[in-house]
């Protein structure tokens, strides 16, 4: 009786797991064949059943994105954060949720949306210190104009996450630390601490192509690449991927 009742157990503790894998795959199918709406909420059942999956909520956002459904999305995230208020992971991804629809507004606009991620990239550092987190917050301090005083901020993140970095598993996405670390640097006119992170980078990434390309530029080009990449109208890369992949 007490091994049946286990198994019940197990069983009963494992069905949500199971219908938030179907309903992944199923939104997965429908996201392939640009069946938005029967993507969308098929996904968003797999996010509620298991909110603390990166993949989950990266490949939701991943199917917002291409369905251009960016006010669904920060609705759903609202009520997400209100029902998961210490989770980390609907946190950060609801920071994303507001970066990925700033290439779609206006100006005025993307700074409302850009003020708001932030405030949801602290509130995922405040439920835990993560290289993501500090990574995601320190870079986004850097697209704010060097008025705002936001750059310090940024490389004392970046600092913490490349210094994070060194003590867990290899991930290729650590690389954009190391970038973001050098852009800050620049910005205030510290060149030589920016070319030292980008080099010290580059030997635990050799032949990234950011990495060289801004080691081989000086001046008023290497000004026009580090501008072109924090254009508020070029779409960020929020996609998780590398992290959830190697797991």
């Amino acid at each position: 009786m007490k091994t049946f009742s286990t198994f019940l157990l197990i069983l009963v503790l494992g069905l949500p797991a199971l219908a938030s894998e179907a309903d992944f795959q199923a939104g997965m199918q429908a996201a392939a064949a640009k069946d938005w709406a029967a993507a969308l909420p098929r996904l968003e059942a797999a996010v509620a059943a298991d909110p603390d999956s990166l993949r989950n909520e990266s490949e939701y956002r991943r199917t917002v994105i291409a369905a251009g459904a960016y006010e669904r999305a920060l609705d759903f995230y609202q009520q997400l954060a209100t029902a998961h208020p210490d989770s980390w992971v609907v946190a950060i991804n609801y920071g994303y949720a507001y970066v990925d629809k700033i290439p779609a507004a206006g100006s005025i606009t993307q700074v409302i949306l850009a003020n708001s991620a932030l405030g949801w990239f602290t509130k995922s550092l405040e439920r835990k210190s993560t290289w993501l987190g500090l990574f995601t917050r320190g870079n986004s301090y850097l697209y704010w104009p060097k008025v705002f005083g936001k750059t310090a901020l940024g490389i004392a993140d970046l600092e913490k996450a490349v210094a994070m970095s060194k003590t867990e598993p290899p991930c290729t996405c650590h690389v954009r630390a190391w970038v973001a670390l050098g852009d800050g640097y620049w910005k205030l006119d510290q060149l030589d601490k920016a070319r030292a992170a980008w080099n010290e980078g580059l030997k635990l990434f050799p032949g990234n192509a950011p990495l060289t390309g801004r080691l081989a530029k000086q001046g008023d080009e290497l000004k026009e690449m580090i501008e072109a990449d924090s254009d508020p109208n070029k779409r960020v890369d929020t996609d998780l991927r590398p992290l959830w992949e190697k797991r």
